[in-house]
């Protein structure tokens, strides 16, 4: 009511005003305060708190220098006004935590002079000139200190515009940048209309917005902390946003349209002074930018824009300097492991979270002089100039793969270890890059082959086996459901009867054209091409529902177990379980004599493995660790894995030799089985003396070439019958 008295009424006009103001600013400091406390990022809001607090004490002090005419009580209005521009400066450039990258702050600056120098050019004309030629004293310093108060608190707005902030900032946050924005506008304004010798309650508009900005600045202090406006921290990192790169050339064209109008207006030339130093300033800074902006076009052209690594074409440029320069670089290429299974689980933006996170490690692992690169999605390489030493090489590999293993990423509780398989090559005389890189991949891929999350370096042995993987990947999809992929069964034998409890299948694959391939070789490559499921519970079908077989058909084999490999890869897959209880149900074992071995690559993925593994326990599914010992996994992990079996790797089997020395390991595991409740198989048992000795130690049950090798389905059930008949066997079965 009192704003509408104001516009109708000029000579109530200056009184509303004030009063206006100093109730606006007494509440605008009362909710600041209270923001402050009520916000997790209290900094805005204590400053703009001060900025009312100052503008409540310079016009109150102007209200009384009006009415007793004391110069103190000017000065005071003064110098309380200047102080009031200085917070609300602040206040603008504190609402965003956000940073500009290193190599934007130069063209941010830049910017920022650019629209400085033409709102500069705007207040020479509009005040400053005028101030010059009329004011002195106080009167000087006000006129003056006001309009670049309001230009220096213009630019901080225009910094959180091009800073992006303003597209993350709370609602609270924005109003009051609007409010700040406006009062600027509106006190310049105010300004030229009092140099111009008019009095203030002349321009109803200009009253009007100076009211309006400080009741946007009290409104959105008495927003923080109320619903859905509740205040918070802008986290996200944000790019500038794309129009607010015309800002620049908006205000090169405002300032020219200037020197335009005033020229065609009969300005006075001797007053242009403060017009061709912010016009040359302006240009000088333009032109800056552009050289500035074709810097930063050629960066880009060899950076990756995710990780901010050099790209595959800064890459090749690197590597071609460091071999015309012959040093001797080692070229490093790292393939993350498990990344599709990563974004498959929680989406792109954790991939894209993990590869900004690996990069970080990688170029923190490394050397500064190193480049480092992205190559592909989820593919890099690091050029290690002088490092001709190939142990020099492999030390660095090393780091690399102790500092992912030591920095997990947490995302959505979980913690997620990043794993990659590292190739390394080293230069040699008259190298080419591209010769030098397909010796990296060589090496990598066999690290891949292998499954250890580990490096290999390139020796000459290594050949390109990809032409011979892809074409077993090819024979592996038509090979499924025919004969060419068997089954046989090992015994594994109770060591004090020599009586098969259990049987281990084993998949062989008898290729048309290549002969007989063995597991090591094509179960790695149906891992990788995405057809191990369908492998895997085909083998199961068929090993269950030959075990129920015997199981009802021979009397000595009515307790018998099967004994199934699991690929880690099948613990991935959602329909696992509902597969294995399906194919249990439909061939009638019951789930109690179903035994699946796991490696223990698979238990490193404890967020995957555990979950799965409890599920199988959960319905009678016994669990097996195969190898054990020759893996990843570690005691912690083991007390906490729901686990049945432990197998004791051949290799440690072989040791025994009647020695303390030779049974040590394998002692140890049989004595870790015993106090983990858990039952322990020995692998690849060849002599009797071994198959005592580990019945010394307490292991109970084996399997290995000494009781029977792996055996067609229809020799087993003869097997049985001769054991149960037979005794103890002896010497060594070749």
């Amino acid at each position: 009511m009192g704003q509408v008295l104001a516009f109708a009424d000029i000579r109530a006009r200056n009184a509303i005003l004030g009063l206006s103001l100093l109730l606006l600013d007494l509440l605008g400091t009362a909710y600041c305060v209270r923001a402050a406390r009520r916000s997790p990022n209290p900094l805005p809001w204590r400053l703009a708190g001060a900025s009312r607090a100052l503008s409540l004490a310079a016009t109150t002090s102007f209200t009384i220098n009006a009415v007793t005419g004391l110069a103190a009580w000017k000065w005071a209005a003064v110098l309380c006004g200047l102080a009031m521009f200085g917070c609300l400066t602040a206040t603008a450039l504190s609402v965003s935590a956000l940073r500009l990258r290193q190599t934007e702050r130069w063209a941010f600056v830049i910017e920022v002079v650019i629209i400085l120098s033409s709102g500069f050019m705007l207040i020479w004309y509009l005040a400053i000139d005028k101030a010059l030629s009329t004011a002195d004293g106080l009167d000087l310093i006000y006129e003056l200190g006001y309009p670049l108060g309001n230009l220096v608190a213009l630019a901080a707005v225009t910094a959180v515009v091009l800073r992006g902030a303003v597209t993350q900032l709370t609602p609270p946050l924005t109003t009051l940048i609007a409010g700040i924005l406006l009062y600027t506008i509106a006190d310049v304004a105010f300004t030229a209309i009092r140099l111009r010798g008019e009095t203030t309650a002349g321009s109803p508009l200009a009253n009007a917005a100076l009211v309006i900005a400080s009741l946007l600045m009290a409104v959105a202090a008495m927003a923080v902390g109320t619903g859905s406006a509740a205040a918070h921290d802008p986290s996200p990192r944000a790019q500038m946003p794309a129009w607010s790169a015309h800002l620049p050339y908006i205000a090169v064209g405002i300032g020219n349209a200037l020197l335009v109008t005033i020229t065609l207006g009969g300005y006075p030339v001797q007053h242009w002074s403060g017009l061709i130093l912010a016009e040359t300033t302006m240009t000088f800074a333009l032109a800056v930018r552009q050289i500035v902006s074709l810097r930063e076009s050629r960066r880009l052209n060899v950076t990756d824009p995710l990780t901010g690594l050099t790209n595959l074409t800064g890459l090749q440029n690197a590597v071609n300097r460091s071999l015309q320069r012959r040093a001797q670089p080692a070229l490093m290429l790292l393939d993350l492991d498990g990344f599709k299974q990563i974004n498959d689980r929680y989406g792109h933006d954790v991939g894209d979270r993990i590869l900004v996170e690996f990069a970080r490690l990688v170029r923190g692992a490394t050397r500064n002089e190193d480049i480092a690169a992205r190559v592909g999605g989820d593919e890099f390489i690091v050029v290690l100039d002088h490092m001709a030493d190939d142990d020099r090489a492999v030390a660095v590999a090393e780091r690399i793969l102790a500092v992912l293993a030591d920095n997990p990423v947490t995302v959505a509780g979980d913690e997620i270890t990043i794993r990659a398989s590292i190739g390394l090559a080293t230069a040699r005389p008259d190298d080419t890059a591209e010769n030098l890189k397909r010796r990296a991949d060589l090496a990598m891929y066999e690290s891949k082959r292998s499954g250890s999350h580990g490096w290999r370096l390139h020796d000459s042995s290594m050949t390109d086996r990809r032409t011979r993987d892809a074409a077993l990947a090819d024979g592996l999809l038509q090979a499924v459901g025919t004969d060419q992929l068997s089954l046989l069964y090992q015994p594994i034998v109770a060591l004090d009867t020599h009586q098969p409890v259990a049987v281990e299948a084993l998949l062989r694959w008898q290729h048309p054209q290549l002969g007989p391939i063995s597991p090591v070789e094509f179960i790695p490559v149906a891992e990788r091409a995405g057809v191990i499921h369908q492998i895997g519970m085909t083998v199961l079908r068929q090993a269950c529902a030959q075990v129920q077989s015997w199981r009802t058909e021979i009397p000595d084999l009515g307790c018998l177990r099967a004994s199934v490999n699991v690929s880690p890869l099948q613990l991935r897959e959602p329909s696992f379980l509902p597969d294995v209880l399906s194919i249990l149900t439909e061939v009638g074992l019951p789930a109690e004599s179903l035994l699946l071995e796991i490696t223990e690559s698979a238990i490193v993925d404890e967020e995957i493995a555990i979950p799965a593994l409890e599920a199988l326990r959960a319905h009678g599914i016994r669990i097996a660790v195969d190898d054990f010992g020759t893996g990843y996994s570690s005691l912690h992990q083991l007390t906490r894995l729901p686990v049945d079996v432990l197998k004791i790797d051949r290799s440690f089997v072989a040791e025994l030799d009647g020695t303390n020395r030779g049974a040590a390991v394998a002692e140890a595991v049989i004595r870790l089985g015993q106090v983990l409740g858990m039952y322990t198989v020995a692998e690849g048992v060849e002599t009797a003396v071994q198959a005592t000795e580990l019945q010394m130690l307490g292991c109970q049950v084996a399997q290995g070439y000494l009781f029977a090798r792996p055996m067609p389905a229809e020799q087993l059930a003869d097997f049985a019958r001769v054991a149960a008949t037979s005794s103890a066997p002896s010497g060594t079965i070749s």
